[in-house]
C-alpha cells in the first residue's frame, strides 16, 4: 500500500501516535504533528516528528514519464516509464525502507563552529544513544509534485533541506539548502550526492538475479571540464560468445557547488573529512555521484544546490549537455524553469 502525506492511512497512523502522547505512554518523546503550511511561497502538509512514525511510503507525482518512490527513511527508487528504465534499483516497499543511506541520497557533514570543536553530522541517519539531537520534519506539496525533508542540528546552529522533485527535460532532481540558525560563523566539510546509481540497460530482472554480475560490468566515467557522471555497461550481459557493445548511458550532473570534488564511489566514504581529489573512473563497483567541498557560513547565511540524474542518454544526448552545462548559470536557470514547468502542468 503506498501511503502519501495527507491520505487516510496517515491519518490513522498519526492519529494512533497523538493518542499515546495524550494517554501518557509517550510522554518521553517528541510530538508528533501534521499541518498545512507554507513553504517557499507553496501550500504544503507538514509532518513533525515524522521519524518517530512506522516507515511510510510515498510518490513523488509527475505530469511527465519520471517516477518517483521513496520511503520516509529516505531510501528511494526511480527512473522513467517503468522499472526497465530504473535509474535506483526498483525493489518492494521493505527493501526500499531499508535501503536508505546505501541507496538514493547521502549527505556527510564535519561542522566547525567558530572558536569552537569540530564534529560530525550524518544528516537523516538512524539515531543511536548519545547521538545530538536532531529536529526532523517532512513536507509534502499538495500536487504531491515535491517532498522536503529537513533537519535541524541546534547543536551546531545548521538545518539541511533536501527536496525532491522531477524534470520533464531532466530526470529526478535533488535541491539542498544548508542554512545557518546560529550566531556563529562555520566552516562545513561537506560530502553530499547520490549513490547506488544503476547503470543503463540495467533490466529489473537482472537487478534481482544477476546483481552480483551486474556489479562487475559497472562503470561509472567523469567529464572534468563539466562534471557529468556517466553510468553505463562496459558490455551488455550475454553469455554468448559474441561482441555486445553497450552505446547508452545514465547520467548525473550538479549545479550549485563550483569547485567541488567529484567521486564516483562510495569507497573514500571512510576517509572523510580528508581531502580528496576527482574520480575519473571507477569499474566493477555500485556508481555513485558525490560531491566533496568546503563552505563558510555566516549567521543567517544559506547555500543550495541541485542534482539532476536521468536515464538512457545516447551519444548524442551526451554531447548536448554538455554543451549546456559549459553554461553553468544557464542550464541552473533552464533546470529550475523545467521544474515549475513540469509541476504546472498537472493543473493546466
Amino acid at each position: 500500500m503506498t501511503t502519501t502525506a495527507g491520505s487516510p492511512a496517515l491519518d490513522s497512523i498519526l492519529g494512533q501516535i497523538h493518542a499515546e502522547v495524550t494517554d501518557g505512554r509517550a510522554t518521553a518523546r517528541p510530538r508528533v504533528d501534521g499541518e498545512m503550511v507554507d513553504l517557499d511561497g507553496r501550500r504544503f502538509y507538514r509532518i513533525t516528528g515524522y521519524d518517530r512514525m512506522p516507515p511510510f511510503f510515498m510518490t513523488i507525482v509527475s505530469s511527465s514519464d519520471v517516477w518517483l518512490f521513496i520511503s520516509s527513511t529516505g531510501g528511494l527508487t526511480a527512473g522513467r516509464v517503468d522499472a526497465e528504465n530504473a535509474l535506483f534499483p526498483y525493489y518492494t516497499d521493505d527493501k526500499v525502507a531499508e535501503s536508505a543511506g546505501r541507496t538514493g541520497g547521502l549527505t556527510r557533514m564535519h561542522v566547525t563552529p567558530a572558536g569552537g570543536a569540530g564534529t560530525h553530522w550524518h544528516p537523516f541517519a538512524e539515531v543511536r544513544p548519545g547521538d545530538p539531537a536532531v529536529e526532523r520534519t517532512l513536507y509534502k506539496d499538495v500536487l504531491g509534485t515535491a517532498l522536503v525533508f529537513e533537519e535541524t542540528r541546534p547543536d551546531v546552529g545548521l538545518r539541511l533541506r533536501v527536496t525532491w522533485e522531477s524534470s520533464a527535460r531532466y530526470g529526478v532532481v535533488r535541491g539542498c539548502e544548508l542554512a545557518s540558525m546560529g550566531d556563529r560563523t562555520c566552516e562545513v566539510e561537506l560530502l553530499d550526492g547520490l549513490v547506488n546509481i544503476l547503470p543503463a540497460g540495467t533490466s529489473q530482472q537482472v537487478q534481482n538475479e544477476l546483481s552480483n554480475l551486474l556489479d562487475a560490468y559497472k562503470r561509472s566515467e567523469l567529464d572534468p571540464e563539466t562534471g557529468l557522471g556517466l553510468f553505463h555497461l562496459n558490455a551488455s550481459l550475454t553469455d554468448l560468445a559474441e561482441p555486445s557493445e553497450s552505446l547508452r548511458t545514465n547520467v548525473a550532473w550538479q549545479v550549485g557547488l563550483d569547485g567541488a570534488t567529484h567521486l564516483l564511489s562510495t569507497r573514500r566514504l571512510g576517509a572523510f573529512p580528508a581531502a580528496a581529489t576527482d574520480e575519473l573512473e571507477v569499474r566493477g563497483e555500485r556508481g555513485a555521484y558525490l560531491l566533496r567541498t568546503r563552505l563558510a557560513l555566516a549567521p543567517g547565511e544559506r547555500r543550495t544546490w541541485r542534482i539532476a540524474a536521468d536515464v538512457d542518454h545516447d551519444a548524442a544526448a551526451v554531447v548536448a549537455l554538455k554543451t549546456r552545462l559549459g553554461d553553468p548559470t544557464a542550464i541552473a536557470a533552464d533546470l529550475e524553469a523545467d521544474i515549475a514547468r513540469t509541476r504546472e502542468d498537472l493543473t493546466a
